[in-house]
């Protein structure tokens, strides 16, 4: 974790209202650690009383500290290159969101990959 004074960032790709959704618990999970959260759903609309963003570029943040992604691997493809320019320390592939185009497009955008359960890291070391 980069050791700034402000709050880490976090946007969850994939953002549910639905609280049966590992992406909501997400949310409450980063939140929990300390995180400044952001929902992103291109559904928009709201997510647990915040701003569901339609697209990561949306997001009034230059750089997040963590992405957690809740996508299909053929839904999260495309949105790679937005992930790249936005820019993250760590990219969080939970269990179902890659497959090996995801991980070979990952690596060549320069992208920390990090396949495994964002929840799981997040309760586990917390800040």
């Amino acid at each position: 974790m980069p050791s700034r004074s402000k709050k880490p960032t976090c946007a969850i790709l994939g953002a549910s209202a639905d609280r049966s959704k590992f992406s909501n618990q997400s949310l409450h999970a980063h939140e929990l650690a300390g995180y400044e959260v952001y929902a992103v759903n291109p559904r928009g609309g709201e997510v647990e009383g915040r701003t569901a963003y339609t697209r990561l570029a949306d997001v009034p943040v230059d750089h997040f500290d963590r992405i957690s992604v809740y996508l299909r691997p053929s839904a999260l493809l495309p949105v790679l290159d937005e992930i790249a320019a936005k820019g993250c320390d760590e990219l969080w592939l939970n269990p179902g969101t890659s497959d090996d185009q995801v991980l070979a497009r990952a690596q060549e955008l320069g992208l920390n990959a990090i396949v495994g359960c964002s929840i799981v890291d997040v309760s586990q070391r917390g800040l």
